[in-house]
């Protein structure tokens, strides 16, 4: 059994169901602390554990970003073999979090492990940043690493987040950006009446319906290089109280808006609330930001990941912003290169989740390359 084979399927035989680490930062530490790594652990008051794991010091900084929980497996009867004992078959490695993401966790520990041990004295700082709130609510986790590091003054180079990356080959994807995540919830007030006398009631799903859909209908925009257009999506609507002869009092909808860079959050939450009050609805908004455009252009780091990414496996990545949101949110605005790179992305967050033994190998080769055209 490999290195990485070996760390990764003792991480995943750790049910670390967010915010639970579950035992995973005790295997890590056994594993990196006799090649001379430190440990700054920290265990928040909603059972987050962070953990911010260190080689060397000074500049340049190099950083793995990581989380060590997982999404609930769901009806542990579907799986083929249970979710929290890993299984080897057909060339594959099957567990909860095997792609998402403890299989990356595994393969940059190794990586870190490996380049120490041959470059002792290596320059600047590796440094790994993990936490067991990525899969919730966030705001525990990375989140709260990166506001301390802000205190201290740390300023990270480079950081490659080891988030499922690749949609159809090994390789074939970086994500060097992410677009924002706007979360809104419109209550729109009417008056309540029977249905047969609508003249003396205001139905607040016809009020809203044509703003509804002038909203649905909307170019925001045409997109960036990097991004594409802007997209608004409703998800829930609800009125009344189930019955069918009671014209409602309101309407509640909630909606997404994941928007690039041709915006800001406050630009469209100004623009929404405007035209609602010109639409005549009486309208009381919410609104919670969950992240916020950011983009990386191709550095230093990015070259040499690209050049890594070839060389073990003949693939030339390209580079994209699509998919939903991921803690290099947060250390993008204290590093000067952020990417994501990580296996195929195809089972994460499914029924019998695995990931290629050929693609941990993988990923050790190519992060442990990467470091090297950096520090070597």
């Amino acid at each position: 059994m490999s290195d990485v084979l070996e760390l990764a399927r003792d991480l995943l035989a750790c049910p670390s169901v967010t915010p639970d680490e579950a035992g995973t930062i005790g295997v890590l530490e056994d594993f990196l602390k006799p090649s001379g790594f430190a440990f700054e652990i920290e265990r928040t008051p909603n059972g987050t554990t962070n953990a911010w794991i260190t080689h060397g010091e000074g500049a340049p900084l190099f950083v793995f970003g990581g989380h060590v929980d997982v999404v609930s497996p769901g009806d542990l009867a579907r799986w083929t073999t249970p979710a929290f004992e890993p299984d080897v078959r057909d060339g594959f490695l099957y567990a909860r979090g095997a792609s998402d993401m403890k299989g990356s966790v595994a393969a940059a520990a190794v990586a870190f492990r490996d380049f120490v041990q041959k470059h002792p004295d290596h320059p600047g700082t590796l440094a790994m940043l993990i936490t067991s709130d990525e899969e919730g609510d966030g705001y525990e986790g990375t989140m709260r690493v990166v506001e301390e590091l802000k205190n201290r003054g740390v300023r990270i180079n480079w950081c490659i987040v080891g988030e499922p990356s690749c949609s159809r080959r090994f390789g074939d994807t970086i994500k060097n950006g992410r677009r924002g995540s706007l979360n809104g919830k419109m209550i729109v007030h009417g008056k309540q009446g029977h249905v047969a006398y609508p003249q003396l009631a205001l139905n607040p799903i016809h009020a809203a319906a044509p703003f509804l859909a002038e909203l649905c209908g909307r170019i925001w925009d045409e997109g960036t290089e990097h991004f594409a257009p802007t997209s608004f999506q409703i998800s829930n609507i609800h009125a009344g109280e189930g019955t069918v002869n009671i014209i409602p009092a309101q309407c509640e909808i909630t909606f997404n808006i994941r928007y690039n860079t041709c915006w800001t959050q406050e630009q469209l939450i100004e623009l929404i609330e405007k035209e609602a009050r010109e639409a005549g609805l009486a309208a009381e908004f919410a609104w919670k930001s969950t992240a916020r455009p950011f983009v990386t252009a191709p550095g230093e780091m990015t070259q040499a990941l690209l050049q890594a990414i070839f060389e073990q496996t003949g693939v030339r990545a390209e580079l994209n912003t699509a998919g939903g949101t991921s803690d290099a949110r947060f250390i993008s605005t204290i590093a000067d290169e952020t990417v994501e790179f990580g296996p195929l992305n195809a089972t994460i967050h499914s029924i019998n989740e695995c990931v290629g033994l050929d693609e941990l190998e993988g990923l050790v080769a190519i992060y442990r390359r990467t470091i090297e055209k950096l520090f070597a």
